[in-house]
């Protein structure tokens, strides 16, 4: 009855039952701490918590769970130590969890922690968590690592390989992971549907259309794996991107099954890319027939208009917004010092540092210019003018976050930010320069990728 009354959320009527139950074991406490922790109240799961007489694993891997879901992995790896200084055998499926919150909130330092804790236990050459060490890092921006464990791994099933050819997907290492991939098949180790779908995103993120259709042909006649939606929408993605908008247009009205939102926003982006208002109508009118409320569409579609100059249409983009309620996601990125992450908004109004940050941009933007750079206003989408422009550019989230890397972390020292939304054109750009005439590498994942700025170029090769 408990789990059934969390199926539907009844939070209350869980409350009730579990109160008057005359007598409690240790399953219904678990049931109560993951509803509790499912649904965001994480007060009332540690209330329970604290309360129970005897714990066992499940629960306290369902705790730990539940500070990761709630974005609390740092209350997470204390759990972790508590149990450990109470002699309690950590397993595979608690530092799984603490390693997938490190990589959701790409918690480097926190993430090497459990490193070093897998590296003094008995886990430490099992295929699970270093499978998981290998996603973290690689989620994290840290490549080099990821790859000395994945080679150190005496064991690797198809997961750990996937952990791996996904990972230099990811970071535009197409090459590596196409390599790794038919290494893979040499090996007589079997592809399932998620190993294509990182090396298709190869094939996208390095622009190889022809092999990307290729191996999307290959998936099906050689290997009986069925397309899924993500296989379309990197298909859909690839084809848009290289500028082939009718083929991609195409795919999706011969798919077998019905479309779904990833593939049109998708279609979408390519669509700002190519500036190509037709196709781009179309993908906002199915995507928002699908989900009425999705921001992202809507974004979209005006961020198309806006580049081609056309500000009636992205008024009535904005009208149509406001009459359905819905709310524009706001950028932001983030990033780690010491033990504390920072979070910046574009325009942001609230870091304690602006005004710091701010002083270092402005002696920024005069090295930038010198060195070549011009702002690229049509990454501003805004009906202002050419100053007030740059000025919204100068303030975007990402160049707040590098600013105030270059001013608190160490000389010589990566910088690794993430970002919510894809980087705009006009960043990725001046982040180019700032790599340059700063001396300073920059690492940047966005929703997309990760981006690795040195001495003035991109690891993209300006395609992304």
């Amino acid at each position: 009855m408990l789990a059934c009354y969390w199926r539907n959320a009844d939070i209350q009527a869980a409350k009730s039952f579990f109160d008057r139950m005359p007598v409690k074991d240790v399953a219904s406490w678990n049931t109560m701490i993951s509803g509790f922790s499912q649904n965001g109240l994480m007060g009332e799961a540690e209330e329970l918590f604290r309360e129970m007489e005897e714990k066992s694993m499940v629960t306290w891997n369902t705790m730990i769970s539940g500070y990761i879901e709630n974005g609390r992995a740092e209350d997470g790896m204390k759990l972790v130590k508590k149990m450990m200084g109470l002699g309690i055998k950590v397993n595979d499926s608690t530092l799984s969890s603490l390693l997938l919150g490190c990589s959701n909130l790409s918690a480097l330092k926190l993430g090497k922690q459990v490193h070093q804790h897998v590296v003094k236990s008995p886990l430490y050459l099992d295929m699970t968590v270093g499978t998981s060490l290998i996603s973290m890092y690689s989620k994290c921006g840290v490549l080099e690592d990821a790859w000395k464990l994945f080679r150190e791994m005496p064991r690797k099933d198809v997961v750990t390989w996937n952990a791996m050819i996904s990972g230099y997907a990811q970071h535009g290492e197409s090459d590596k992971a196409l390599n790794l991939f038919d290494e893979m098949r040499r090996k007589g180790i079997k592809p399932d549907w998620i190993t294509f779908v990182g090396v298709l995103s190869a094939c996208n993120h390095a622009g190889l259309v022809n092999l990307g259709i290729q191996y999307f042909e290959q998936m099906q006649n050689n290997y009986g794996v069925k397309p899924k939606p993500d296989h379309y929408t990197c298909m859909v993605d690839l084809l848009g991107r290289a500028g082939k908008l009718n083929e991609a247009v195409d795919l999706i009205r011969k798919m077998q099954f019905k479309p779904h939102i990833a593939l049109f926003g998708s279609l979408l982006g390519a669509c700002r890319i190519h500036r190509n208002l037709e196709v781009a109508e179309f993908a906002a009118k199915n995507l928002l027939s699908l989900e009425p409320t999705n921001a992202a569409g809507y974004v979209q579609l005006a961020n198309v208009y806006a580049a081609k100059n056309q500000w009636e249409g992205v008024s009535k983009v904005r009208k149509s917004m406001k009459e359905n309620k819905v709310i524009k996601t706001p950028g932001y990125s983030w990033m780690e010092v010491g033990r504390v992450v920072h979070e910046f908004r574009s325009g942001d109004r609230l870091h304690p540092d602006l005004e710091s940050i701010r002083m270092k941009l402005k002696d920024l933007e005069k090295k930038m210019k010198l060195a070549g750079y011009v702002p690229d206003l049509d990454s501003s989408l805004h009906d202002v003018g050419e100053e007030q422009k740059e000025q919204l550019l100068l303030w975007h989230s990402e160049k707040l976050a590098i600013a105030f890397g270059l001013m608190k972390l160490p000389p010589g020292m990566p910088i690794r930010i993430f970002k919510n939304l894809r980087v705009c054109g006009d960043c990725h750009q001046a982040t180019k320069v700032i790599s340059a005439i700063e001396n300073r590498e920059i690492i940047v994942r966005d929703t997309t990728r990760f981006h690795h700025f040195k001495n003035g170029t991109c690891s993209c090769g300006d395609y992304w």
